[in-house]
């Protein structure tokens, strides 16, 4: 039973863009499609415990939600008959190739990503509909109600249906204009995974963070010159090298400041490099995931935290900051500017910060480390255990109780 649960939460990993993907591009209906491919994972759960594993989940799954589909048509639209019937029963479109350009699921996310749609409703239709994140995790990304971002998915389904938006990449004059929402969806998928939420989910979901790199590789080759593509790209696989010290054996994170800098790749770290060189050699002025790039960079680049350049850092923030003045950005800010001029200055920062981002657990993580360096043990305490009721991974929620009691 272990096993199957496994194999069903695996299947959910990898196959839910897949199977939303194939059956978008056969009805044309993200609502049919997402509405299909749940049912079909239902079944799964049902039927696998019994059945055993199908050989192939993906095919199982994209056959189970074909024909869930296919019943729900039939169910609300019997005025077009045996014609519109044989037409679903019978899928005569070959199949497509799967390349850099045709792949299922960069289309879908470029359908979901239209300018006909909000930029935040782009993204949060594809981190459900690509990524298969929940309405909660989305919820909790955005910093909004649960109840908010279902009407905001909801509305968007719609949108695309009546508009009839098509399902394909954009020509290559279309490109540039789209990509910017394309590139937020990835990066909330990659951070999604680099640090997951939820209490019933893995910590980190390599997954999540192996399939933004993938889909990311896939938009630079579309747009190789595209200052942004390549900045993301750098900045993920900078963050991604560090994966294998985010968490110890006993399932608690592992701050940047403790990780054992051996078991970092490599590999990755010396390719996300060399696309931050490439972009400082180009003279442009860099954007907002080019200073993050390079930000990682800097702390890739240090063989101990203490060899971090933090006024570098500290410069690249305040170029950040004049880009994108957002209360998370002054928040990652403020940490770095702690280890320049010490935890009082940053905390007048931080405690300015209360009102945009008090439902926020990193918010107050950050208070507490600041208030316990300072030997404020009693409103440490207390910002700990706020960050440790809303923190949503338990990794993260370890690590704060531990930090918690050690507090004198």
């Amino acid at each position: 039973m272990v096993d199957v649960r496994e194999a069903i939460t695996r299947a959910h990993h990898e196959e839910w863009a897949r199977v939303i993907a194939a059956l978008n591009r056969r009805f044309g209906d993200l609502d049919i499609a997402e509405e299909a491919a749940a049912e079909a994972f239902a079944t799964a759960v049902e039927r696998w415990p019994a059945d055993g594993v199908p050989p192939n989940p993906g095919a199982w799954l994209t056959t189970t939600a074909n024909r869930k589909a296919i019943d729900r048509i039939r169910r609300e639209n019997k005025r077009d008959g045996k014609q519109r019937e044989a037409r679903m029963l019978y899928d005569d479109n070959p199949p497509e190739p799967v390349d850099a350009i045709e792949d299922e699921r960069l289309r879908l996310i470029f359908t979901c990503c239209h300018p006909a749609l909000a930029m935040q409703t782009r993204v949060a239709l594809t981190l459900r509909m690509v990524a298969g994140l929940t309405v909660p995790q989305i919820a909790r990304a955005f910093l909004v109600q649960e109840t908010t971002m279902q009407r905001r998915i909801t509305r968007a389904k719609a949108k695309i249906k009546a508009a009839r938006i098509p399902y394909r990449v954009p020509s290559a004059q279309d490109l540039p204009a789209r990509v910017s929402g394309v590139l937020a969806v990835l990066f909330l998928v990659f951070n999604e995974g680099y640090l997951a939420t939820g209490h019933d989910t893995d910590p980190v979901r390599h997954d999540l963070t192996a399939e933004a790199i993938r889909l990311t590789r896939l938009v630079r080759a579309l747009l190789p010159d595209d200052g942004e593509v390549a900045g993301l790209l750098a900045l993920m696989l900078l963050t991604e090298a560090r994966r294998a010290a985010r968490v110890s054996t006993s399932g608690e994170l592992v701050t940047l400041a403790e990780q054992d800098r051996g078991v970092w790749d490599a590999a990755l770290i010396a390719e996300g490099h060399r696309l931050v060189r490439e972009r400082l050699a180009a003279g442009m002025a860099p954007g907002r995931y080019q200073i993050l790039a390079a930000i990682n960079a800097m702390h890739t680049c240090a063989r101990d935290v203490r060899d971090t350049d933090w006024s570098q850092v500290v410069a690249n923030y305040d170029q950040l900051v004049r880009l994108d003045p957002s209360p998370i950005i002054t928040l990652n800010r403020a940490i770095a500017v702690a280890e320049l001029d010490g935890p009082e200055v940053a905390l007048a920062t931080v405690d300015r910060l209360e009102h945009d981002l008090a439902g926020y657990h990193a918010y107050h993580a950050t208070r507490a480390d600041l208030l316990r360096r300072l030997g404020r043990s009693q409103k440490s305490r207390a910002a700990y255990d706020k960050a440790i009721e809303l923190a949503g991974n338990t990794a993260e929620t370890a690590y704060l109780t531990r930090r918690r009691d050690q507090l004198g």
